[in-house]
């Protein structure tokens, strides 16, 4: 299967209020955010012509470029008719948007005090990818080689470019081991995510998740942890200690892009997808098309 480059495709990308075609969309080689990491983003889905969560994002947007120091210049209104602006003039009803923030090309050091901040957002179809009976297979942990950081020594509360890049050092490590993502520990050695995705764990019929508290509380991570409890199940936000993997039935991952993603060996240790899993997911996908079902009543 060939792939197509992101920078070589048709289309539109809003780039700082206007609508710019897919080729045109470039940036300077010196732009701070890529040097020193100064940019944040999101990561969205639309079902059937509308954004989940939409608002949600918008606000944490807004947050992520505050804990790095720098204010985003859009409001969250004018964010949201950019996105839905970019969805028709890509005409994409399925899809996944990335809007992305970050600091300009004016001072090239440590400091960029005065560096324009610009905002960009980007859209491309990605429908489904799998059946529920394909999902329900699983896919393959390894230990990922780096732990994530303390709040003390990284803004962890921020979705920052920059806190990524470990996470493509050991996806790319445990790839190369056959395995499909890796579970990362937190500093101090409890179960914290993947690489991309929150953790869930089901331990005799109740639900247990890593307290976020040195990564990315997510949006779909708290979408799932209400559907659950609306369900009645018992969910547990807690330090989990890796050795506790050993009385755990069903483990998932959950984000934007993942969706629910159930999970079937981590390390060498086998699980077995199963009906909780199963049943968050169809509550997940109605969730996310209740919309659809709105207008057709």
């Amino acid at each position: 299967m060939a792939i197509i480059p992101f920078d070589d495709r048709d289309g539109f990308i809003w780039v700082n209020g206007a609508m710019v075609e897919w080729r045109k969309a470039q940036t300077h080689i010196l732009t701070h955010g890529l040097h020193y990491g100064s940019s944040v983003f999101e990561g969205e889905r639309c079902y059937a012509g509308k954004i989940f969560k939409s608002h949600e994002h918008n606000v944490r947007f807004h947050q992520s470029a505050e804990i790095l120091g720098f204010t985003i210049p859009y409001a969250l209104e004018e964010l949201e008719q950019a996105k839905y602006d970019v969805l028709k003039a890509n005409n994409i009803t399925e899809g996944y948007l990335r809007p992305v923030a970050f600091r300009g090309s004016e001072m090239m050091a440590i400091s960029a005090q005065h560096n324009k901040i610009h905002v960009a957002i980007a859209a491309w179809e990605w429908p489904s990818m799998y059946s529920l009976e394909a999902k329900m297979k699983g896919i393959r942990l390894g230990l990922a080689p780096y732990n994530r950081p303390s709040p003390e020594t990284a803004p962890v509360a921020s979705k920052a470019a920059g806190l990524y890049m470990i996470c493509t050092i050991s996806k790319h490590a445990v790839e190369r081991e056959g395995f499909d993502d890796a579970l990362m520990l937190d500093y101090r050695g409890y179960l914290a995510e993947a690489t991309g995705a929150n953790l869930f764990l089901v331990i005799d019929g109740e639900i247990h998740t890593p307290l976020p508290d040195a990564f990315l509380n997510g949006i779909t991570r708290q979408t799932i942890i209400a559907l659950a409890k609306a369900r009645g199940l018992v969910v547990h936000e807690r330090h989990i200690k890796p050795e506790e993997l050993a009385r755990v039935q069903e483990v998932f991952l959950t984000g934007t892009a993942a969706e629910i993603t159930p999970v079937s060996e981590i390390a060498g240790q086998k699980f077995t997808p199963a009906a909780i899993t199963k049943s968050l997911i169809e509550d997940y996908t109605a969730a996310t098309r209740a919309h659809v079902k709105q207008s057709a009543a």
